[in-house]
């Protein structure tokens, strides 16, 4: 995969100093997690309106120019890794489609993404529904990848059945009717339907299945030059390609008469909030990112010291990042990023992060902390942003362009959760043009 040589020059510092580090990383020795504040030791992040030559940024146009592309080429260089355009050989196909879906109520239509001519290569088979209303009028839709595949996230006999990989024996397995509709709880697409949404959903290891050796059943190897069995350490990695699969499905958005492709909002939960996040990140076609419990190297601070950790991640989800990040094991305040830049990254456009007050593991209020560190940029771009340095209480979401809760419950989208989602997009989704 080709690598733009202006980016390698912007990075070549960071290179250097981390050089020796990446060739002599070893995973990282597993310890206690800590869950006291006190606990904490000090360390400092970067500021986002600072430039790497140090020169304050004051207005608009330097942020786009200058600050907000060498935030996103560390990201690329150091942290995801480095994403391809489409492949030319990508193509839509729409495999069934029903006007009447869902008793009347909706428009439900089923695309297989062909990623490379032959219908056996990688596939990724994305659900759509759209309220009825749409024959009329082009709708926003939320877009989503989803963890069990698209026959689990409802009841609806007419979704196709998806062969799914089991993550613990690292194997493709069949489905059958008895897990149709199992993971409907956080998917409420009759709600969803019923507010003016519609919501495009894929099974995100129809990109790349999530578990070490998996790249080879994924995206990334179609990429690969001639000899090469690995990615660069600068290339992506699966959270950057399970974000690049969910814009090959936007991709197709555009294309679809029926849907307001200038009003897709981005969801995510967990590693796949992570993956919101980023993909919102490298890809302002997403007018809108509402990023669900997404925790270490999400949206939770990583440089602070509380529950898992960069040292967590690099040793369990090696595969999910760039080589390069390899290299900040037990070494997180050499980091050049941290969470609060990648926030900044999604600014002006609405971001909402929702975390839950029994998931310490994700660091909720670290998440909040990211956020608050993340506020200058919002307001440097004319939003009012996050609008506060105090931590909300349980189930009192802030619902500024930047917005912020803490859910009573776990690491999970919750059903109370969506009607939240939906009042943020209904208060700062831009209008329909």
């Amino acid at each position: 995969m080709r690598r733009p040589t202006a980016a390698a020059l912007l990075c070549a510092a960071v290179a250097a100093s981390h050089g020796a580090a990446r060739a002599a990383a070893a995973p990282p020795e597993k310890r206690e997690t800590n869950y006291d504040e006190a606990k904490i030791p000090p360390y400092t992040l970067p500021d986002p309106l600072v430039t790497r030559d140090g020169k304050p940024v004051r207005d608009a146009k330097t942020w786009e120019d200058v600050r907000r592309p060498e935030i996103l080429e560390l990201y690329r260089s150091q942290i995801y890794g480095r994403s391809p355009a489409p492949p030319a050989a990508m193509r839509f196909e729409v495999v069934e489609s029903d006007a009447r879906a869902l008793e009347g109520t909706a428009f439900r239509k089923q695309i297989a993404i062909h990623f490379t001519e032959d219908k056996a290569g990688p596939t990724a088979n994305l659900l759509v529904y759209l309220p009825a209303s749409a024959a009329k009028q082009p709708v926003p839709v939320f877009l989503a990848l989803n963890f069990a595949g698209n026959h689990r996230v409802h009841p609806d006999p007419s979704i196709r059945m998806n062969e799914t990989w089991n993550r613990k024996e690292m194997k493709r397995q069949r489905e059958d009717e008895s897990t149709r509709g199992a993971s409907a709880k956080p998917w409420p697409i009759e709600t969803i339907l019923a507010r003016g949404y519609g919501i495009a959903i894929l099974y995100y290891c129809d990109i790349e299945p999530d578990f070490v050796g998996g790249m080879k059943d994924g995206v990334r190897p179609l990429f690969f030059e001639a000899g090469q069995t690995e990615p660069a350490p600068d290339e992506w990695g699966a959270i950057a390609a399970w974000g690049w699969g969910l814009r090959r499905a936007l991709d197709y958005l555009e294309t679809d008469k029926d849907v307001d492709a200038k009003r897709v909002i981005g969801v995510g939960q967990s590693r796949l909030g992570k993956t919101i996040l980023w993909a919102g990140a490298e890809d302002t076609r997403l007018q809108m990112v509402i990023a669900s419990c997404s925790g270490e190297m999400g949206a939770a601070l990583g440089k602070r010291d509380y529950g898992e950790t960069i040292d967590d991640m690099i040793r369990a989800f090696p595969y999910q990042f760039a080589g390069n990040f390899q290299a900040y094991a037990g070494k997180w305040n050499e980091m050049p990023v941290d969470a609060h830049l990648l926030v900044s990254l999604i600014a002006p456009r609405p971001l909402f992060l929702s975390t839950g007050s029994e998931d310490q593991w994700s660091d909720p209020k670290g998440e909040f902390l990211a956020a608050v560190a993340a506020d200058p940029v919002y307001r440097l771009l004319g939003t009012s942003g996050l609008g506060t340095d105090t931590m909300p209480a349980l189930d009192q979401p802030r619902l500024g362009p930047l917005g912020f809760q803490v859910h009573t419950g776990k690491h999970d989208i919750l059903p109370t959760d969506w009607p939240v989602f939906l009042d943020f997009a209904d208060k700062h989704l831009p209008r329909s043009r």
